[in-house]
């Protein structure tokens, strides 16, 4: 069997940090991690594109990386993004929608402690991506304690512990066993042309909803130059009306063209504004619902989708449309 060529696109995060005396900072270089990683089965190609914190890593940031990946797409059996956790699922949604019909397996990876440390967890995530890179269907994946995600699915639910994030409302893609490395299922494979576009508005916003929210904040954020909001709701998308009219403020707002999406609070299971007063009174005024979306596929979808030129009627129908398994719609 040929050697699987895969690509480590380094750019930086707590797997790659050393410490100084302003706290943890990246500081090793992708054959660093490599060369501290040990004997792995295949050829590994490295590129160092970043060296920064993940909590720098902005839409300027997720360009260059979806750039890097469209490049060199042809020329690798897959590729591994080596990134910080904080902000790895932003930067794997955002990918799913830059990158759309991506032709080979993208697996972004990190660590809750730096890869020269010992018994860190990176050596174990790291050989978990490059065999992910190596054996899923193209797409865009998350690697992390023995698991990996679909990339527009994941979520960092803890801050130390090993197991940092979860595949929020559908199984995850692979796990590693006893048995080696099982795919769970077999994953749908888009036939389409992948197309690199990086055009997104991140004039946006995500609100957590609570009580006593004043809905003139939602009209601040307008006239302050946001184009589309992510309303984290409550349970299944219901939103205030009485007093604190936010429903109403909802309405206005997408009368001005500025698309409102609803989403829930919980972090599993769907938002469905059908179902109580509360929610349908939102719907009615033109609230667009999330469905089972997490916020960081809402919110990095909806970026996306201001970026093409959307008004809120295509945004809609955009956010009705499952591009890479980020929604279900049933």
């Amino acid at each position: 069997m040929t050697t699987k060529k895969l690509l480590l696109l380094s750019t930086g995060g707590t797997i790659a940090s050393v410490v100084s005396d302003s706290g943890l900072v990246p500081g090793e270089s992708g054959e660093a991690l490599l060369k501290m990683l040990g004997r792995i089965p295949y050829k590994i190609v490295v590129k160092d594109i970043l060296e920064l914190d993940s909590s720098n890593i902005q839409p300027e940031e997720w360009k260059l990386i979806a750039r890097e990946i469209y490049k060199y797409r042809n020329d690798y059996d897959g590729i591994v993004v080596s990134h910080g956790t904080d902000t790895m699922a932003y930067t794997a949604s955002m990918l799913t929608f830059m990158l759309q019909n991506i032709n080979l397996p993208v697996v972004l990876t990190g660590s809750q402690v730096p890869m020269n440390v010992i018994l860190s967890d990176a050596p174990g995530n790291l050989q978990v991506a490059f065999a992910a890179a190596a054996k899923c269907a193209p797409g865009i994946y998350l690697a992390f304690e023995r698991q990996v995600i679909l990339g527009c699915r994941s979520v960092k639910v803890r801050t130390t512990s090993f197991n940092a994030f979860e595949s929020v409302n559908v199984p995850p893609v692979a796990r590693v066993t006893s048995d080696g490395f099982e795919i769970q299922k077999p994953e749908k494979v888009s036939n389409g042309q992948c197309v690199l576009n990086t055009n997104i508005d991140a004039n946006v916003s995500l609100v957590k909803l609570f009580p006593g929210f004043d809905p003139r904040l939602l009209h601040a954020m307008a006239q302050s130059g946001c184009h589309g909001i992510v309303i984290e709701a409550y349970g299944l998308g219901g939103m205030t009306y009485i007093r604190r009219n936010l429903v109403a403020a909802v309405g206005k707002l997408i009368q001005r063209g500025i698309p409102v999406i609803a989403s829930s609070q919980c972090l599993y299971e769907r938002s469905d504004l059908t179902k109580y007063e509360v929610g349908q009174q939102a719907l009615l005024q033109g609230a667009i619902s999330a469905h089972d979306m997490t916020s960081e596929s809402a919110i990095t979808k909806l970026m996306w989708a201001l970026g093409q030129g959307m008004d809120v009627a295509a945004v809609a129908k955009f956010f009705n449309t499952n591009v890479a398994g980020e929604v279900t719609l049933n």
